[in-house]
């Protein structure tokens, strides 16, 4: 018997992500992060998130993707992995999908290496390719750690 997952869809411009719910804490509406100076690219700024300054990082600017300029529908994801929580900005959360392990695909081989380390596998939908992200992964121990 297979097991089920939910996840999380989400998009950034017109391609469509998702995560394990089980790796989400809370999604937050956009707020404008505070920058930080000699911060890495893809760092938007911090915010303050039940009384501790939480990352934000630009899941567009991460993966050189078209997002959506329109911020009023953004949202941010707040992700914990070991103790640590980070805020990632996407375009617009979609919808919890329940999906059969059996129907993730995995990554085809002509995808980076680097990108392998944080994606799980693809999901095809009639309409659609979802690209299951392992979001605990998406920041390198370096990046982690500079943030």
């Amino acid at each position: 018997m297979s097991k089920e997952l939910k996840l999380l869809v989400f998009d950034l411009g017109d391609q469509y992500f998702a995560a394990n719910i089980m790796e989400i804490e809370r999604i937050l509406p956009y707020e404008i992060p505070t920058k930080l100076p000699d911060s890495p690219d893809f760092l938007e700024g911090v915010i303050n998130y039940e009384g501790k300054i939480l990352p934000i990082i630009s899941l567009a600017r991460r993966f050189n993707a078209v997002s959506s300029s329109d911020t009023k529908k953004s949202c941010i994801i707040v992700s914990r992995c070991n103790d640590k929580a980070i805020g990632i900005i996407v375009d617009t959360v979609n919808e919890v999908k329940s999906v059969y392990e059996e129907a993730i695909e995995a990554t085809p081989e002509i995808s980076s290496k680097i990108s392998k380390r944080y994606i799980k596998g693809l999901v095809k939908e009639k309409d659609k390719i979802i690209i299951l992200l392992g979001l605990e992964n998406v920041l390198s121990e370096d990046e982690k750690g500079r943030i």
